[in-house]
Order: C-alpha cells, then sequence, then structure tokens
C-alpha cells in the first residue's frame, strides 16, 4: 500500500497534449492525493484512466472557486489536495493564485509538481527572443479593450506571449498587427498533439493567412519584441539639453538627457557646457 502523503495542496502540471508527458513524480501524487481539485472532471478522468487511478474529484473553477475555497482549505489541514487544470500548469491563466494564497496564509503546506505549460513550450517553438518575455494571457474579447492592451504592452521590450482560441485568432492577430507594427511572430497550435504546428512570419502575414481560415485546437501567439528605437538627431538632442538647462545644472541637465535619449553621458555634459557658454 503506498505511503499516504502529507496533507497539503500539491500543484500538479498535467500533459497539454501527450499523455506521455506527464512526469512519474506527478502521477504518483495524483494517485496518493486523498482528493483532486479539478477544472472539468471528465477531462481529468481520462487522465487518471491513462494511469490506472481513481480518486475522489471536486470542481474547481472561475465559476465555483470563491464558494469552494473555504471547503478545500479546510481540508487541507488533514488531507492532501492536489490542484490540476485541464492541461498545462495550474495557475497559468487559471484561478489558483486564490487558492494559493489563502492556504500559505493558513499556514498549510504548498508544493509544486512542475511539468508541462503552453505559454513556455511555445516560445521554444518560435525561434524569437526567450531571455525576456511576458506572458499576458487571453486578450479581451472585445474590439476596444483588446486594443487598449495592445497598445499598453506595446513598448514592452520583451517576447509576448499570448493564449487563443481558433474563432478568435485571425481578430486577434490584426489586432496586434494594427498595435504593434510589423513584427516577427509565431502561432503555434496543438502543441506536442499528434497535428502540432508552428507557423512563422510577420504579424500582417500571419493576420492575412488566418484571416478567413481559423485552425483548430489550442493556440499559442508568440511575437517579437519592439526594436530598438531611433537614435535622437542632435537637434533633439541639443534642444533637449536646452531645455533641461533653463531648470537644472549642467551635470544634471546631462543626467536627464541620457536616460531620455540613451546619449553618453559624458559627452552630453561637454555639450551642455558648451551651450551655457554660448551667447
Amino acid at each position: 500500500m503506498s505511503e499516504r502523503l502529507e496533507p497539503g495542496l500539491y500543484i500538479v502540471a498535467t500533459p497539454i497534449g501527450n499523455l506521455a508527458d506527464l512526469s512519474r513524480r506527478a502521477a504518483d501524487i495524483l494517485t496518493r492525493a486523498d482528493v483532486l481539485a479539478v477544472e472539468d472532471s471528465r477531462v481529468t478522468a481520462k487522465l487518471l484512466h491513462h494511469i490506472g487511478a481513481r480518486r475522489p474529484m471536486l470542481p474547481y473553477h472561475d465559476h465555483n472557486a470563491d464558494r469552494v475555497r473555504p471547503d478545500l482549505i479546510a481540508r487541507m489541514c488533514t488531507e492532501s489536495v492536489a490542484l490540476v487544470s485541464d492541461a498545462g500548469t495550474p495557475l497559468i491563466s487559471d484561478p489558483g493564485y486564490k487558492l494559493v494564497r489563502e492556504a500559505r496564509t493558513a499556514g498549510i503546506a504548498v508544493t509544486t509538481i512542475p511539468g508541462p505549460c503552453a505559454a513556455i513550450a511555445a516560445i521554444t517553438l518560435a525561434g524569437l527572443p526567450t531571455d525576456r518575455f511576458l506572458f499576458a494571457g487571453f486578450l479581451p474579447s472585445k474590439a476596444k479593450a483588446r486594443a487598449d492592451e495592445i497598445a499598453e504592452l506595446a513598448k514592452v521590450r520583451a517576447t509576448l506571449i499570448f493564449y487563443e482560441s481558433g474563432p478568435r485568432l485571425g481578430a486577434a492577430l490584426a489586432a496586434l498587427h494594427n498595435g504593434l507594427g510589423e513584427r516577427e511572430a509565431a502561432v503555434a497550435r496543438e502543441i506536442s498533439k499528434t497535428f502540432e504546428e508552428t507557423v512563422t512570419g510577420t504579424l500582417g502575414e500571419l493576420s492575412t493567412r488566418y484571416a478567413e481560415t481559423p485552425p483548430k485546437g489550442e493556440i499559442v501567439i508568440v511575437v517579437a519584441p519592439p526594436g530598438a528605437p531611433e537614435a535622437a538627431s542632435e537637434d533633439d538632442v541639443d534642444a533637449a539639453l536646452r531645455d533641461a538647462l533653463t531648470r537644472l545644472p549642467p551635470a544634471k541637465a546631462a543626467g536627464e538627457v541620457a536616460k531620455a535619449t540613451g546619449a553618453d553621458r559624458r559627452d552630453l555634459y561637454a555639450r551642455a557646457m558648451a551651450l551655457k557658454k554660448a551667447p
């Protein structure tokens, strides 16, 4: 008989496609947990069948989380509760963070069993910069709210990652193209499944490709960061220095303009001194 798990919350990552991606540790936790908090019991039941396990399940999702959470927290004091989503790592575009926060507040042990995540898998497929990225989840469905959110993200100097559905993909890509310009991007879908596909190109090219033919499956959009900003002209730098010198001494004026333009601070200080001495 397997040893009983210690009471607490276990965050278990599950496959995003191929069931063979379930780790041995994740399978062990799912087999031994007292209860599973699941997004959809039908989906989790298939996973349990794959590993030959049967465990009690309780629904935990956006529509019932506030009502169910207190009971789950209470159960964690004496039982092991495994949190799973339909696919991938729980808490990523899921309501689980409040469960983790309240468990920690109650002094309950929280353990993560890491594994598949569609956002991370997609960025490895996209061929775009991976040193800095921002996961932005699902864009709003309404055009105005979507455009506003994209405008906020436009200056973020990082690769952007979005989740999307097939029917909304064309509109999302068109909005990204309109708000971000002609950046390199990738559309990854059905990751780790039989019909896995990653299509790369510019946002304009991808928007055109999917405008009339929305694909099926789970989709991740990956967008390259903005290009380097254009260097300020000498006239612009001098104008900025003159303005700064009306308020600040040369050293501080040079620092302010260096921060705004990216120009060398020592060169700016020398230029500021020359401007100050000029008739």
